[in-house]
């Protein structure tokens, strides 16, 4: 250890000083991509069992029960023959023969209602081999086209039994029409889907737009959904404490140096590295990491900016990583405009996430 004194309540410095975000230019090869289409991290060990529905909103238990069914139906053997047809989907004989009825659900609900948890459970609870299922983004899942080619895209994920597509966005026309054509071609390979779904630009309200919505955004294929609806408030913050307060630069940076594993960076200049970064690479960005520390925290300046905070939170709920800071609170980042905009739901789930984290991260400052 190192000699240095720490701050009362801090652990004693750390010998390697913390790594800096700022100086990654993670690379993230397409076999990566397909290998990491599973749940992340925070929900690896999510079940329905372990869901807990608020006992004042009844569409919650509905909901674990349709779904619940929803993978009990998957269990039977692959209409389009599994991984068993090849090398990339390659060798099929003949076209599969997909069951009747609705071969997918949406998971409709405001954000911190739990729909990611439903939604990891039911990839979990389908009856086949993880090679069999994929679970990702939708940004991970244009992502993979980018990387392969529709093409290949499809012989990739037409073996699959079960394809979670978490956070469907809107936002891009072409990417909704790219998107809703591949999940065209999987449905027609025997692919069973699973969706949830941000804002569409515009629509204000409850910071999420209804199922009929989606259904039509995705073209052809609203027969093969089922969508529930998903009620209640952000369960993040159901019967907890408020979020600390920023710390300030001198117990963030101490923090940083005592805690193995932690970055640390000023948050203008974090901001301005996202921007050189592709987002499908944010996950990358961040492996290894125990903790995330940030000073000078302060209102992200435009809208490109916040969107790309938006994914980085994203993929640091996603592993648990809790973000210490200071500056201003994590509720207040985002403009008022931004706040009543079109993508004012992610906005709304980053606070969420963020804040959240950054109560995970008390444990770095103050004594247990």
């Amino acid at each position: 250890m190192s000699s240095s004194s720490s701050a009362p309540g801090l652990s004693p410095i750390a010998d390697a000083a913390p790594v800096s975000l700022c100086t990654r230019q993670p690379h993230v090869p397409a076999d990566r991509l397909v290998a990491e289409m599973v749940p992340p991290p925070r929900f690896d060990s999510v079940r329905f069992s372990t869901y807990i529905p608020d006992p004042n909103q009844p569409s919650q238990t509905e909901a674990v029960g349709v779904l619940e069914g929803f993978a009990t139906g998957l269990g039977g053997a692959h209409a389009a023959g599994g991984a068993r047809r090849g090398f990339l989907g390659l060798g099929r004989s003949k076209a599969p023969k997909v069951p009747a009825g609705p071969r997918g659900v949406y998971l409709d609900g405001g954000y911190g209602v739990g729909k990611t948890h439903l939604l990891a459970s039911l990839w979990h609870a389908t009856p086949a081999e993880p090679a069999l299922k994929a679970f990702g983004t939708f940004v991970e899942l244009t992502n993979l086209v980018g990387a392969l080619g529709f093409q290949q895209t499809v012989r990739t994920l037409s073996g699959h039994r079960l394809l979670c597509i978490d956070e469907f966005e809107l936002d891009d026309p072409g990417d909704t029409v790219l998107v809703s054509t591949l999940l065209g071609k999987l449905v027609e390979a025997g692919v069973a889907l699973a969706a949830t779904s941000n804002t569409l630009p515009g629509k204000l309200g409850e910071g999420r737009f209804a199922s009929a919505d989606f259904l039509r955004e995705i073209q052809g294929l609203s027969a093969h959904f089922r969508a529930l609806r998903i009620d209640g408030e952000d369960y993040r913050h159901r019967g907890l404490p408020d979020a600390p307060a920023p710390y300030s630069d001198e117990q963030v940076t101490k923090a940083a140096y005592a805690t193995e594993g932690a970055s640390l960076d000023d948050f203008p200049h974090l901001l301005e590295h996202l921007a050189k970064v592709h987002p499908s690479r944010y996950g990358a960005l961040t492996d290894g990491l125990k903790a995330v520390c940030l000073t000078d925290v302060g209102a992200v300046p435009d809208q490109s900016t916040a969107l790309r905070l938006v994914v980085l939170a994203d993929r640091l709920y996603d592993r648990e990583v809790p973000v210490l800071a200071s500056g201003l609170p994590f509720d207040r980042l985002f403009s008022e405009e931004m706040l009543n905009g079109g993508y004012r739901k992610k906005y709304f789930r980053a606070i969420s996430r963020l804040t959240a984290l950054a109560r995970d991260a008390k444990r770095l400052v103050e004594p247990q």
